[in-house]
């Protein structure tokens, strides 16, 4: 267990605990060699293999890597031992830009010049192939020099992260934040979705408030879709305009950063900063291969934990904004998609753990003479009948909102409609009724609501 004073790697000591979550802890700690501040982030690898975030954190090592911008919380060093890994990251000591805005709206030129540099960051990200999707004032931090620092790459995106069609198709992000085309589900470009971050960022710094608010989740959502918002008197006419090219409900017509830059009102004192465009120029030569090492452990039983974790099939956790949009009472869909559009789905919840929903499948499974794959949290069942549109093939996936608490998502993947109600009914359900809690969906979706688990 870490502790005050205690020396990592022969590299660090460890202060004070700045902050934690669920499988990771921050520490002030000092470089021993240059006795520079930094921020120690330890995250416990026992409890990112057990949620399968493995990749997640491989990737958010691969982003910060990536993104050397004198605005962007800079990544130093990756370290691991057999348990723990540790990036050795940039201290920020002026804490988040929200605590400014929690006193009380900015000056117009204040919150310009944070709005300058949290474009400027955004706009290195993109040509390096990343987006940010979750930008929000908890998320910028302040230096001692007032600022900007854009962090916490724990929900980014980079470029091969697309489907064949282009776009990214991961729901995420902080639903006041979040852009139209993200809760559309459709697929969304990732780098229009952070232009729309970027401007509710604005309207918020400079208004104190947010620009999309009801205590009707339902109602909010549909103000989004909409780009339903309205400016404070105090706003000037260039702010009220910019907004409105920014906070552009249909991504096709919303404004580029490369139009952002050259806006008169955007250009007012602005400073462009020095980068690198290798991003690599001053990043330590062992970073790279830290990346890799973090993840290889001297202990033979991890290893194969390692192993287990990466091959096996991996249920998705489930976040706030990932249950608010499955509840049964806030269906996004009719805000997006004609009715005729939308394929047949339902969801159950269950306190069983996944192993026994994947087993509980398969032996549906094996009655029905359907074939099983299993993959990154998905069980596919393939019928082998021909049936009115070709064979029937339906896909479960499973999502965890608690180890104790799983949503489970059945949706036709291919095959007929009717022929798959029928199999629903008749087969499905009845084989389930002895771990499923409740249904949501088709007839059942007024019968039952998603129970209060946030």
């Amino acid at each position: 267990m870490e502790k005050k004073g205690t020396i990592l790697m022969q590299r660090y000591e460890l202060g004070r605990i700045l902050g934690q979550g669920t499988s990771t802890k921050v520490y002030n700690a000092r470089n021993l060699s240059s006795g520079k501040s930094v921020a120690m982030k330890v995250i416990d690898k026992e409890k990112v293999l057990k949620v399968g975030m493995i990749d997640q954190i491989k990737r958010e090592i691969s982003v910060m890597h990536l993104v050397r911008h004198p605005n962007v919380v800079q990544l130093f060093e990756v370290m691991a031992s057999k348990s723990k890994i540790y990036f050795a990251m940039e201290y920020v000591k002026g804490g988040e830009l929200f605590n400014k805005v929690a006193k009380g709206k900015l000056k117009e030129d204040v919150a310009r010049k944070y709005f300058q540099q949290l474009v400027s960051a955004i706009d290195f990200c993109h040509s390096r192939g990343v987006y940010h999707r979750d930008l929000k004032p908890e998320n910028l931090l302040l230096d001692e020099n007032g600022n900007l620092k854009v962090s916490d790459f724990g929900l980014s995106a980079l470029l091969e992260s697309r489907r064949q069609d282009g776009l990214l198709h991961t729901t995420c992000g902080t639903p006041a934040y979040v852009a139209p085309e993200v809760i559309n589900k459709k697929g969304y470009d990732g780098a229009k979705a952070d232009i729309w971050s970027c401007g509710v960022v604005l309207f918020v710094l400079m208004a104190g408030y947010l620009p999309f608010q009801d205590t009707n989740l339902m109602e909010m959502y549909r103000k989004i879709s909409k780009g339903e918002f309205r400016c404070p008197q105090w706003f000037s006419s260039e702010v009220r305009k910019l907004l409105l090219k920014i906070i552009d409900p249909n991504p096709s017509t919303r404004i580029t950063l490369a139009k952002l830059k050259e806006n008169p009102w955007f250009k007012k004192g602005f400073k462009p900063v020095e980068t690198s465009q290798s991003g690599q120029e001053h990043l330590p030569v062992s970073l790279i291969g830290d990346i890799q090492a973090a993840f290889t452990s001297e202990s033979e039983d991890n290893s194969e934990k390692i192993a287990e974790a990466t091959n096996s099939m991996r249920h998705t956790c489930l976040n706030a904004f990932d249950i608010i949009s499955r509840s049964p009472g806030f269906d996004l869909s009719s805000l997006f998609e004609k009715e005729n559009d939308h394929k047949p789905e339902s969801r159950f919840t269950t306190k069983k753990s996944a192993s026994t929903i994947v087993s509980k499948l398969e032996e549906i499974a094996d009655m029905e003479s359907f074939k099983v794959k299993k993959k990154d949290g998905t069980v596919k069942l393939q019928g082998n009948k021909e049936g009115r549109k070709g064979q029937l093939a339906i896909d479960a996936e499973i999502f965890e909102v608690t180890p104790s608490f799983h949503v489970v998502e059945v949706k036709k993947a291919a095959g007929d409609t009717l022929e798959y109600q029928k199999f629903c009914d008749q087969e499905l359900k009845p084989s389930l009724k002895d771990i499923v809690w409740t249904w949501q969906g088709g007839e059942e979706k007024q019968q039952h609501q998603l129970p209060q688990i946030i």
